[in-house]
């Protein structure tokens, strides 16, 4: 059940430029969330604004009740949670979302993430190294000053692949291309992807076409995250033109099996 909780910012790093990560004590919150689960923050006690920010978990640290996200600054909302410091408290709903990335028993994995979409597929990425699955990392960036997290991914896998779109810092091209390369080789049983939605069309397509099994984690805005405001609807696959029927990332995901939803 998500609660709402006062929790410690402990530790703030930059990542890059306009990027950070915060680290809070949150110890009810982390004994609960699993891999694909976000939280909602309260940026200000001031009315502007007003509305709740979604923010997807990172890093679990169960053994300390740590919770670690990563948020990028895209207006007024996430500029003002950037000026926090160590110490403050920050207001806190969570573990949020019922549609959560599974493991399955799956013994060799893809994983797949675009940009600022890498960031909640960091503690897929441990729990598959928990449960001893092999995996493959596919991470892609529009250029070299955005790549992250590559060595902490790094230091959870044997095959990271790392791209540019430009060229600029490793293999040039999207992610999809890579992991399409390695499929015949890898033979992945399961796809879990999280990114722009360009990227999650391409990998649910392929996906379908291949019959391989992928779960996708879908990013909407979420003002409530309880599936109250309706403002994060997806068009469910194959649903009726004349009466189309959605869900509710917020509640129903935000991870989902990729043939079940409509890009």
């Amino acid at each position: 059940m998500p609660e709402q909780i006062l929790a410690e910012l402990v530790n703030k790093e930059k990542i890059i430029e306009g990027v950070y990560k915060f680290a809070v004590k949150a110890d009810s919150i982390v004994k609960s969330a699993r891999p694909g689960n976000f939280i909602e923050i309260r940026v200000t006690d001031q009315t502007e604004p007003f509305l709740r920010r979604p923010i997807s978990i990172h890093n679990l640290d169960k053994e300390n009740g740590i919770l670690e996200f990563i948020f990028q600054i895209k207006g007024k909302g996430t500029e003002i949670l950037s000026r926090k410091q160590v110490g403050d408290k920050i207001d806190i709903i969570g573990p949020l979302g019922y549609g959560t990335f599974k493991l399955e028993n799956y013994k060799k994995i893809a994983i797949i993430g675009g940009g600022i979409g890498i960031f909640p597929l960091y503690e897929l990425l441990k729990q598959a190294k928990g449960s001893n699955a092999e995996t493959g990392v596919y991470l892609s960036f529009r250029n070299k000053d955005l790549v992250m997290l590559e060595d902490k991914f790094g230091k959870l896998t044997n095959n990271l692949n790392i791209s540019t779109d430009d060229g600029s810092y490793k293999n040039r091209g999207f992610a999809i291309d890579f992991l399409k390369q390695d499929m015949e080789k890898e033979k992945y049983e399961c796809i879990y992807a999280c990114g722009p939605t360009p990227m999650l069309r391409a990998v649910k397509n392929y996906a379908v076409e291949n019959n391989i099994n992928c779960q996708v984690s879908l990013e909407e805005k979420m003002a409530c995250g309880l599936g109250v405001c309706l403002g994060c609807a997806v068009k469910k696959a194959e649903s009726s033109k004349e009466v189309p029927e959605y869900f509710h990332v917020c509640k129903a995901g935000p991870v989902f099996n990729a043939k079940d939803v409509e890009f």
